[in-house]
């Protein structure tokens, strides 16, 4: 089969950008990209996320990728929202906003609701039940937006947690942001996700 053009753009926070990551190739997209070109595509990766980014963040960026016109965009955001107690509804709107303004201009997007942040070693365990709450509420309302603008969800959270919890290696230096490994582990979850919707837009292209 023949290989397929991909326009790539990662929108997002610190972990749609690879902070903590040991090297550059060792972030979400690399990582993402080599998936893809593995499974036939020619990538062409643009990351334009910004650490520190919350949803609001999202309307310059989606401005700079609308001028690239991408194919596929993943767009992962939550985790600031979250430290920032922006509320659900504030930061779900401004995802809902740049989901469609994405979608406006073609691109399949998939959005990676924000993290389980109650994973972060440095959250007193007596207030994990309660910082799972409010990421649940947040994950649930994204989901519900994304969808409903046309956006395909990746629901990893709980995995992704899951692995955290149980081999602190995934964890950077600050005990905050993924390691190279923590990348990986993210990337594995991820990449059924994002070949899916790569996949699903050739299989429509060539219709």
């Amino acid at each position: 089969m023949a290989r397929t053009s991909l326009r790539f753009a990662v929108l997002g926070d610190s972990l749609a950008f690879g902070t903590g990551a040991g090297r550059p190739v060792d972030a979400l997209g690399p990582r993402l990209t080599r998936a893809l070109s593995d499974a036939g595509f020619d990538v062409d990766l643009h990351v334009l996320a910004v650490p520190g980014a919350v949803s609001a963040d999202l309307a310059a960026q989606v401005r700079r990728a609308t001028a690239l016109a991408p194919d596929l965009a993943v767009v992962v955001i939550g985790a600031n929202d979250l430290a920032r107690f922006v509320p659900a509804e504030q930061a779900s709107a401004a995802l809902a906003a740049a989901v469609g303004a994405l979608r406006a201009v073609g691109a399949d997007v998939v959005v990676v609701p924000a993290p389980d942040m109650s994973m972060v070693p440095f959250v007193p365990p007596a207030l994990r039940p309660l910082v799972r709450g409010a990421c649940a509420v947040l994950q649930h309302r994204q989901a519900q937006v994304a969808q409903d603008a046309g956006a395909s969800v990746a629901p990893v959270a709980g995995e992704v947690a899951r692995a955290f919890v149980a081999d602190p290696a995934l964890f950077s230096a600050d005990r905050f942001h993924p390691s190279s490994a923590g990348y990986a582990r993210i990337a594995q979850a991820l990449e059924p996700h994002v070949l899916a919707a790569a996949r699903a837009r050739r299989d429509d292209a060539a219709a």
